[in-house]
Parts: C-alpha cells; structure tokens; sequence
C-alpha cells in the first residue's frame, strides 16, 4: 500500500500474535516481547520551497510490515518514475517470499530453517530487481536517461528489523532517548570523511552531499547494504530523504535537536513538526519522512532493553571490538548469538576443533588445561578468538560456573564481514593484532620468569655433597 499524499497517515498495527523461535541457531536469544510488537506509523512527503515536483516516494504495507522512502534523481519527471518504481517492485518482490519470512518468524527447523542471511539475500534480490527494471525503463526511453532513487527501507519480522539501503536517505533510531544513526550516506562527502584526509569544511567544498556513490537504477546492479537488529518496545525508526536529514546537520541543526523532536509522543505530531522545521530552514529538496514507533515501554519489557543495551556495551568494552563505533558494533551484533548455559556445563573441550569466538555476557567461565584451572573469565572477557581464523584444536577446555550467557561468533560469518565489509575488517584485523600482541607478550613474560627459575643457582653441591668418583673418567678398552 503505497502513499504519496502530502497529509499524514497514522495507524495502529496489531495483526496476530507471532509464532515461537527465531529462525536462527538454537540459542537462548535476548528476552522477546510476548506478542509482536505493535507499530504505530505517520508519513509525509512535501515537494519543499524549491522544487516544482515531487521526485520522493514512500510506501507502507502494513501486512509485510514494511516501510520503504525513496528519492528519485533524474529530472523532468524521471526521477519520480524511478522511485515510484523502486517501492513498487520492492513490495512486489518481497511479497513473492512470504512464506520465506513465515517460516523465520516461526522458527521452522529441517528443510524449512531459514536464516537471517536467507533474508537479507533475499531483500538484496529484491532491491536490484527494482534497479534492473528502472535502468530497463531509461535505456528504452530517452528522456528518462540516468534516471534513478536512492532506497531505505525497513522490514519488521517478530522481534528484529531488517534493513537494507542505498544512497543518501537515512535512518535513525532512537531508543531510550539515544539517537543513532543506524544508515552510512553513500556519497563522495562520506567518502572523505571516512578517509580522514581532508577536514569537513574542505570535503563540503570538493565533494557536495548531493554527489552519492551509489543508487538503484544508474546500473542494472546496485549494491545494497543490509543490517539486522533486535527491536525493544518504545523504539522509533525515522525513514527520511536528505531533504529533511540536511536541516539537522550541522551548521543548519543537529542530530540532539533530532532526537528531542522524535520524543513527541504522537507520531503524527513529530512528522508535520520535522517537514514544517525543514520548509522554514530552506526547503531547498523535496522532503520526505516515515516515523515507525513501537508500543510504548511497559515495566515487563524493560528487561528486553535492558538486555540488548547490555550485550552492546559489553561487545564494546571487549578488546576485539573496541575500536569500532555503534554502527560498526551492530554489524557484529547481527551475526552473534546468545547461548545459555548451566553451571559446571563444558563449553568447548581441549583437543577438540573449534569455530567460534565467545565473550562472557553474564556468569564466569572456567579455563582448564589438562583437567586443572588456569584462570577465570569474567563479563566482557573472551577466549577461542584463534579459532576465528585457523582451524586447529582447542589448548584448552571451558565450563560455565553457575548460570552463564554467552554471546558467539562463527568463523564463517567473521569472515564475512571481513569480506564484504572492507572497513570494518581493517578495524577488526588491527585489533586481533594487538589481542595477539598482548597474548605473546604474556606467554613471553612466563617464559622469562620460568627460564629464571632454570638458570638460578646450582646447590646441587649443597644438598648432596662431592663424590670422589664424579672426577674419574673411564675409558673404554
């Protein structure tokens, strides 16, 4: 169900309660609200003070549970057409797979599993479905020529939120009074910035906002980044063109002054006060936004915030990953599990092959060399990250002490991100240096220490005395 009004539309969602399980590896996943969570929603889109047409499109499909805000380039018209395609031929598409994102909800299992990837794969199948069919569209007509629409869009299945984007349209996300922005700007502007080389008031001068890097349409191929995250009641998604994200920039606004107009408790409200604050700033672009709240928070969910800020601050504070900010640490939350276990129950053995990284959420983990204690691991520490990037047995064995959560990384979603995630990789690369620095300077500082007790002083002589026979050489006939 596609809109495209300048008046705002607010709805309460309450379809039926959603099926047990997650769809993921068996383990004991963040506490989940009983019933999947309710979703209010208000959008509009405004052609602003400088533009004689709306090149913005939005859609909302309250049964997919999908909401989707494009921004069309291309003038005269085309890049209307292009993100008018987009949304259309994203819903399209995704609504083709429904009983894919059935059987996630529902956690099937056997030949019905389906994974997070299956779903972000399939939404990158569905993005460029819409970018080959927009460049189709301009290469048999003339005019519309280089036509295309940067893309966000957000799809809620049980408790997570799946997120694909390209180009330069945002989203945002604010929870407990935090705001964050959960999108990275695909433009030359970002680009430098990330780089480091130049200072922002250079980059504005050589790289405008407006130049993106990538969009869906340009190419038959886009390339679409995906991100999942645990959703907590009292969360709001804010799904907005840089005609609006612009005025709250620095120098024209910033994102704490975002943050307190998203706190207006009614959706409808927060969304005619962001269009109206872009119009009376310039309204140099067309201004588009989707504000997504979920059910506001009741005392019986706070243990699920509670919950999921924890494992955030504690993959933070883990050395692997300090280094990496809050959009690159959700990168790595969304391929981490969390695994229960009980008290004295063995984690991985000594000898055994092993592929997972695990850090310790809550409860102690007990280290063990041949069957004797060598240390204790508290939240926030970890061990087996050898056995992220080499396949050799375990030189020690782990058990829980008392009730204890684990939260783990396989090999093959490490490498992952390092594939497909060129930055984060480096990042991620030079931190498992220093850990393996830190390790060797350890094991080197034990060494020196037990290589001092061997070369102390002989009192070999003291303890048993001169034997006359120790001088006497006997030789052989």
């Amino acid at each position: 169900m596609a809109f495209d009004s300048r008046a705002p539309r607010s709805q309460m969602m309450s379809e039926a309660p959603p099926r047990a399980g997650s769809g993921v590896r068996p383990s004991t996943p963040p506490p989940a609200p009983s019933a999947e969570p309710l979703l209010r929603f208000a959008a509009q889109t405004d052609v602003g003070k400088q533009r004689n047409h709306n090149e913005d499109n939005y859609l909302v499909d309250r049964k997919l549970r999908l909401y989707v805000v494009c921004d069309g380039m291309g003038g005269h018209a085309a890049g209307e057409v292009a993100s008018a395609v987009a949304v259309r031929t994203l819903s399209e598409e995704i609504r083709k797979h429904k009983d894919l994102l059935d059987d996630y909800v529902k956690g099937s299992t056997g030949a019905g599993r389906v994974s997070k990837r299956d779903i972000t794969n399939m939404l990158g199948f569905a993005v460029n479905c819409a970018s080959r069919k927009i460049h189709a569209e301009a290469t048999a007509d003339e005019k519309k020529r280089g036509m295309g629409t940067t893309l966000v869009a957000v799809l809620f299945l049980g408790a997570q939120a799946f997120i694909i984007h390209v180009g330069d349209s945002r989203i945002y996300l604010l929870r407990n009074g935090t705001l964050e922005q959960l999108t990275e700007d695909h433009n030359v502007y970002n680009e430098f910035i990330k780089k480091k080389k130049i200072d922002l008031g250079s980059a504005a001068k050589l790289a405008p906002k407006q130049a993106i890097t990538r969009a869906v349409g340009v190419y038959e191929h886009c390339e679409p980044e995906t991100l999942v995250i645990d959703v907590a009641p009292g969360d709001r998604f804010l799904l907005c063109t840089d005609g609006l994200s612009g005025y709250f920039d620095a120098p024209e606004g910033s994102p704490e002054e975002l943050a307190q107009k998203l706190l207006q408790p009614d959706p409808d409200s927060v969304v005619n006060d962001l269009v109206s604050t872009a119009n009376d700033r310039g309204g140099k672009d067309n201004i588009t936004a989707v504000l997504v709240a979920l059910e506001a928070m009741e005392a019986d969910n706070e243990e699920r915030l509670s919950y999921l800020e924890t494992q955030k601050s504690v993959l933070a504070a883990t050395p692997l990953f300090s280094a990496l900010n809050a959009r690159e640490l959700r990168q790595v939350l969304q391929v981490t599990e969390v695994v229960q276990y009980n008290d004295r129950q063995i984690i991985v053995r000594e000898g055994e092959q092993g592929e997972q990284l695990y850090i310790v959420l809550s409860g102690q983990v007990e280290v063990m060399r041949s069957g004797n204690p060598v240390a204790r691991l508290d939240p926030g520490e970890h061990f087996g990250e050898m056995a992220l990037i080499r396949n050799q047995p375990r030189s020690a064995s782990a058990r829980a002490l008392g009730a204890t959560q684990l939260m783990v990384i396989h090999r093959k979603d490490f490498f992952e991100i390092l594939r497909t995630e060129h930055r984060l990789a480096v990042k991620l690369l030079w931190q498992f240096t220093g850990v393996l620095a830190n390790r060797l300077a350890e094991t080197t500082r034990n060494l020196g220490i037990a290589r001092e007790e061997l070369v102390g002083e002989d009192i070999t002589m003291e303890i048993f005395g001169e034997d006359e026979e120790d001088g006497i050489t006997n030789e052989l006939p």
